[in-house]
C-alpha cells in the first residue's frame, strides 16, 4: 500500500547576508518531522574570487547532529573536539554535537580566492533524551567513500549515507538509528521502495521535479507524510535530486533556542551556563 501524504510544504526564502538560503524546516506550515528538525538549503549560487566565503564562525551545539551535504564548492570544518578536514562537492559531513562542542564551517581558503558555485544544505537530527550527553563526535566523508546503488538501469543513483538501502550499508552509523540517502535521478528514472510504517519519513526535492505516489513535488518542497502505508514510488520528470530519510519518532519533548537542543527549559539554561564556563571545549 502506497505511503498517504499529509502535505507537500514550500521551503521559505530566509537569506543569511549574501549566502542565499531557503529553510524548509521548520516554517509556519511545519515545525518538525520527528526526529528531522532543521533544513537550511544554501544557494545555488556563484561565488566571485577573492570571496568571505561561508559564515558559519566558531558556535556552540548540544543535543542532536547535524548531516551536511556539500553538493558545489566545499566546507572547512573544525571543532573543539579536535575534529578538522575540508570536505569537497559530493562529501557529506555528519556532527554529533551529544554534551556539546564549538565548531565552525567555512570555506576553504582556495574556495575564498577563487570562487565558483556552491550548493549546500545542512540537516539538523534530534537525539532522544539517552543520548542527549553523548560524547561529541565528528565524521567527514568526500564523494568517494559513499557507496552508490544503482536503480532502474542506472537513471537512478542512491547514495547511502547511514541505515541501510537494500543490501548496502551506509559508511556512518547512527547511534539513534536514522537512514539517510541523497538520490539522483535522471529524467523518467523510476524508483520504488518500502518503509515501515512505523517510521517518519523525511523527503525533500533539492532539485528538479518529480512524481511521489503520484502527486508532484517540484525543487524546494519538502513532502510530509503520514504514517498510513508502506510503499514509496518516485517518478522523476526531469533530472532531479531529493534526499529521502527515515527514522522511528522519539515522541519525546522538544525544547530549542539557538543553538540548543533539549528535553526541558531547564536543561537549555544548563547548556548556556556549561558554554559560558568553558564545558564545550574553548576555541583557539
Amino acid at each position: 500500500m502506497n505511503r498517504s501524504i499529509r502535505k507537500i510544504h514550500k521551503a521559505v526564502y530566509a537569506p543569511m547576508g549574501d549566502l542565499v538560503t531557503y529553510r524548509a524546516l521548520p516554517t509556519n506550515s511545519v515545525e518538525y518531522i520527528d526526529p528531522f528538525l532543521f533544513l537550511n538549503h544554501h544557494g545555488p549560487q556563484i561565488y566571485k574570487p577573492n570571496n568571505y566565503g561561508l559564515p558559519f564562525g566558531p558556535h556552540p551545539h548540544r543535543g542532536f547532529e547535524t548531516l551536511t551535504f556539500i553538493l558545489e564548492g566545499d566546507i572547512m570544518h573544525q571543532d573543539t573536539g579536535g575534529g578538522k578536514d575540508v570536505i569537497e562537492a559530493g562529501g557529506v559531513q555528519w556532527m554529533t554535537a551529544g554534551s556539546g562542542l564549538i565548531h565552525a564551517e567555512v570555506s576553504s581558503e582556495k574556495f575564498k580566492q577563487e570562487g565558483g558555485p556552491l550548493e549546500i544544505l545542512q540537516l539538523w537530527f534530534n537525539l532522544p533524551a539517552s543520548h542527549k550527553m553523548a560524547k561529541p563526535n565528528y565524521i567527514g566523508l568526500q564523494k568517494e567513500a559513499i557507496p552508490v546503488v544503482e536503480e532502474d538501469g542506472g537513471k537512478v543513483k542512491v547514495n547511502v549515507i547511514s541505515g541501510n538501502w537494500r543490501d548496502t550499508k551506509g559508511p556512518i552509523p547512527s547511534i539513534s538509528d536514522i537512514h539517510m540517502a541523497s538520490i539522483e535521478l535522471k529524467a523518467g528514472g523510476r524508483l520504488t521502495t518500502t518503509i515501515e510504517e512505523a517510521h517518519n519519513i523525511f523527503f525533500y526535492v533539492v532539485r528538479g521535479t518529480v512524481t511521489i505516489n503520484g502527486k508532484t513535488a517540484e525543487k524546494l518542497h519538502l513532502v510530509e507524510f503520514t504514517n498510513e502505508g508502506d510503499e514509496l514510488t518516485v517518478e522523476a520528470l526531469e533530472d532531479s535530486y531529493i534526499l529521502l530519510g527515515h527514522a522511528k519518532p522519539f515522541n519525546e519533548p522538544v525544547v530549542s533556542h539557538g543553538p540548543f537542543v533539549m528535553n526541558t527549559e531547564e536543561e537549555i539554561h544548563q547548556a548556556f551556563r556549561d558554554y559560558q564556563q568553558g564545558k564545550m571545549g574553548v576555541w583557539k
